[in-house]
C-alpha cells in the first residue's frame, strides 16, 4: 500500500535560551500531515504556533525530536501575518519577487503568474500598487506570491489577523478555496477559534491547543 503521508512531526520540543533563562516553546509534539491535507493549529498567543511552522520550514531546529518529509520535494512557501508587499512595486512585480530571488523569472513562470492573478480576481490590478488595494486583496496577492514559486507545502502564520472580522471570514473563504483549487498541502496556525471553525468547512483536520480546552 502506498503511503499518502507528506510529513511527520515526531516528538519535537523547542527551548529558547538566553544568558538568564530558558523558555520551552514546544514539548513532545507529534502529528502527521497527508498529501493534499490542510491542517489548522489553534492556540493562544505565545503557545508556540509560529515556532512549529519555523521548525517545519527549517528556519529553526527542534531541540529534540525530528521532522520527516516523505515527499522528495521540500519546496515550502511561507505566508506571514503581514502581507509584506513592497509599496513601490506594482502587484505584478510584488508577486514575482520570490521567483526573482530564485532566478526563475522566465516566460513560463510569468505566464503562470498572469494566470494566477487572472483566475483569482486580480487580473485588472497587475499594474496597481499595494496602497490601491483593500486588505483582503493584498492578502490574496501575498498568497499568489507564495504560490508563484510552486511550493509543495504552504505554511500560513495567522494570515488574516490584520483584517477586521468580516474581512477575515471572506478572505479565509477565498484563500481556502484557492489552496483547494491549487491542490496544495497546507498548515495554518491561528489564535482565533471562530476563524478556524469557519475555515474548517474546507479542511481535513483541526488541532486545538490544550491551553484552549482548560
Amino acid at each position: 500500500m502506498t503511503s499518502n503521508k507528506f510529513l511527520e512531526v515526531k516528538n519535537i520540543s523547542k527551548t529558547y535560551y538566553t544568558l538568564e533563562e530558558e523558555t520551552k516553546a514546544l514539548e513532545n509534539l507529534s502529528f502527521d500531515v497527508n498529501t493534499g491535507e490542510i491542517i489548522v493549529i489553534v492556540g493562544p498567543s505565545g503557545c508556540g504556533k509560529s515556532t512549529i511552522l519555523s521548525c517545519i520550514a527549517g528556519l529553526l531546529s527542534p531541540t529534540e525530536g525530528e521532522i520527516i518529509f516523505h515527499n522528495k520535494n521540500k519546496n515550502t512557501g511561507y505566508m506571514f501575518q503581514s502581507d509584506h508587499l513592497f509599496n513601490w512595486r506594482t502587484i505584478m512585480d510584488n508577486v514575482l519577487i520570490g521567483l526573482e530571488v530564485q532566478n526563475k523569472v522566465n516566460e513560463r513562470s510569468i505566464a503562470r503568474v498572469n494566470k494566477l492573478l487572472d483566475t483569482y480576481g486580480l487580473g485588472d490590478f497587475k499594474k496597481h500598487y499595494p496602497s490601491q488595494l483593500s486588505g483582503g486583496m493584498r492578502q490574496r496577492v501575498a498568497l499568489i506570491r507564495t504560490l508563484a514559486i510552486e511550493p509543495e507545502l504552504l505554511l500560513l502564520d495567522e494570515p488574516f489577523s490584520a483584517l477586521d472580522y468580516q474581512s477575515r471570514l471572506k478572505v479565509s473563504d477565498d484563500i481556502a478555496k484557492i489552496i483547494r483549487q491549487e491542490k496544495k498541502t497546507a498548515i495554518m496556525v491561528t489564535h482565533d477559534i471562530s476563524e478556524a471553525i469557519y475555515t474548517k468547512c474546507y479542511l481535513c483536520k483541526c488541532v486545538i491547543s490544550k491551553d484552549y480546552l482548560n
